[in-house]
């Protein structure tokens, strides 16, 4: 999509044509169906346009629910862009620091915008693509956001005069998504001196925790079990070293290194009654400890994120599992235990184990009406498989 094709979206024809291209797929007619009847009253690259526009905010309602049916995207922004729950908590966690002014540095398609200007934050966004430059201003448009967009480069704009500095440095190369911060755009030299003040900076959750500045919080976020990002705090809105925070049905909880005794003092214990497979945030943030804790028990393997207790615990932090009984840890007894049990279809968990999950399944070939849980892991170094159920 280029720029001219994208103004002439938010014209009065170009919505007309979007509505159109909304009523056929809604209808259920194929994409070829829908191109051939939109090109008798327009060009094929507009036809192209609308119905791209169309089949990105189906894509977005994973991530900004039924507001992505008023917005605009492009794919690589819609991609990068961040779920909106993660942006409002991260706005709020801003506003709650005091910050009255933001300026997002590499704003996109305006996905953190519009969740910094709902926390009642004075926003502007630039970014370098004039496409997604006009996209994020027609999407503060059509949420009815204040907001101001413009190109520019993210590196070279002074950003001294607002109170809190945004920016989520895009991780993609010519040849995919990299993971080393040397690729980033902007380099991971701009983030470091940005965060020598009060920034924001969103990065991947696989961030090393030895690449974080001394100073900097790093808050790892999941939402509904899936961890999202990373970002990092500096200047007055770092509270701590590191915190976990989830996002779920009942709400947001977070964890920080303030409440994590350490390996040493939870120890290494036996398995009990009680397995807990701490949430993906809770293990980047290296707060494996801090669970078991919180649940009054211990690590089942120094090395592995499980932990068990003798009792059971509700924590936002872990999903617990009640220990059924241990069964043979090589597939040939396996398989005949599982048999014996009549189980036909199995949840497989691991962790710390060379195992595939789909793979094992596979060759299990298991038949019966039962269903059942099991849990591969390490305890004191040695293969483990645990019968277990979720409670």
């Amino acid at each position: 999509m280029d720029l001219d094709d994208f103004r002439w979206l938010l014209t009065d024809d170009g919505q007309s044509l979007l509505a159109e291209a909304t009523a056929l797929v809604a209808a259920g007619t194929t994409a070829l169906a829908a191109g051939s009847a939109l090109r008798r009253t327009t060009s094929p690259e507009r036809a192209a346009t609308a119905l791209s526009q169309v089949e990105l905010r189906e894509r977005a309602v994973a991530k900004f629910g039924e507001q992505a049916a008023l917005m605009y995207f492009t794919p690589d922004a819609l991609e990068q862009a961040t779920r909106q729950r993660v942006a409002q908590h991260r706005a709020g966690r801003a506003a709650a620091f005091g910050t009255r002014t933001l300026i997002d540095l590499g704003c996109g398609i305006g996905g953190d915008l519009i969740a910094t200007a709902r926390a009642g934050i004075v926003c502007a966004g630039v970014d370098l693509d004039p496409v997604r430059v006009a996209v994020a201003e027609a999407n503060l448009a059509a949420l009815g956001l204040a907001g101001a967009v413009q190109v520019a480069d993210a590196t070279e704009v002074d950003h001294t005069a607002f109170d809190l500095a945004f920016a989520d440095p895009a991780r993609r190369t010519g040849a995919g998504r990299s993971f080393k911060a040397a690729d980033w755009t902007p380099p991971w030299t701009w983030v470091e001196t940005l965060l020598a003040r009060d920034a924001c900076v969103k990065v991947a959750p696989g961030i090393p925790h030895e690449l974080i500045p001394d100073g900097v919080e790093a808050e790892w976020v999941s939402d509904e079990g899936e961890v999202k990002e990373a970002a990092l705090w500096s200047g007055r809105t770092a509270s701590t070293a590191r915190r976990a925070t989830v996002i779920g049905a009942g709400g947001l909880a977070t964890l920080t290194d303030e409440e994590d005794p350490g390996a040493d003092a939870v120890g290494v214990r036996p398995v009990g009654a009680y397995l807990y497979e701490p949430d993906g945030a809770v293990i980047r943030a290296g707060l494996v400890t801090a669970v078991a804790a919180g649940v009054g028990g211990g690590l089942v393997d120094p090395k592995i994120a499980y932990v068990s207790a003798d009792a059971a615990f509700r924590t936002p932090f872990a999903r617990g599992y009640r220990v059924l009984e241990e069964l043979p840890y090589r597939e040939k007894q396996l398989k005949a235990a599982l048999r014996e049990r009549g189980v036909g279809r199995l949840t497989i968990k691991k962790r710390g184990v060379d195992v595939v999950p789909e793979a094992l399944r596979k060759r299990l070939a298991l038949q019966g009406d039962a269903e059942a849980t099991i849990v591969l892991t390490r305890v004191a170094g040695e293969g483990t498989a645990l019968l277990v159920e979720p409670f």
